[in-house]
């Protein structure tokens, strides 16, 4: 493993851990404001650093880095210029959670291809129990993002 990618790694595992705990605040109400700062520059990083590996044309991780940073800036911009006033309050909702997703959606086709175990049951990434457990990541997702809808109604500052 380079510096580089260790450094990436690093930082995309902040942003996962630091997101869920995001996560854990909006079930909660909680705005936790300090992690959300954490969790979104670190979610940008992991996207932006993903960018800096060598690459042959347009890839999927360049896709989803993409889609990443589009989704980032909104949730950004929900969050602190328009201070989830009005519908912002469920737009930051809905990007922060897709932004969480997308990192542990790598993080799952990751862990298939370079953790011995998972990768002799998916060795190309479309066999059923790699389907099976990004499915299962993707249902635990709209389920709490359901919930966070329902519960995340913070005190405006």
């Amino acid at each position: 493993m380079t510096s580089f990618t260790f450094i990436h790694v690093l930082i995309s595992l902040i942003g996962i851990i630091s997101g869920l705990i995001v996560l854990a605040g909006l079930l909660a109400s909680d705005r936790k404001d300090g992690w959300t700062l954490i969790f979104l520059v670190t979610t940008a990083a992991t996207s932006l650093t993903g960018f800096g590996f060598p690459y042959q044309g347009f890839t999927p991780a360049i896709g989803v880095g993409i889609l990443s940073i589009i989704i980032l800036i909104i949730a950004a911009a929900a969050r602190y210029p328009l201070r989830l006033a009005g519908a912002w309050r469920w737009i930051y909702v809905v990007t922060a959670l897709i932004a969480l997703y997308l990192n542990v959606f790598v993080l799952v086709a990751q862990s298939f291809q370079k953790i011995p175990a998972l990768n002799a049951l998916a060795p190309t990434g479309s066999e059923p129990p790699f389907a099976i457990a990004q499915g299962v990541v993707l249902l635990l997702f709209i389920a709490a993002g359901f919930a966070c809808l329902r519960r995340f109604h913070p005190a405006m500052r």
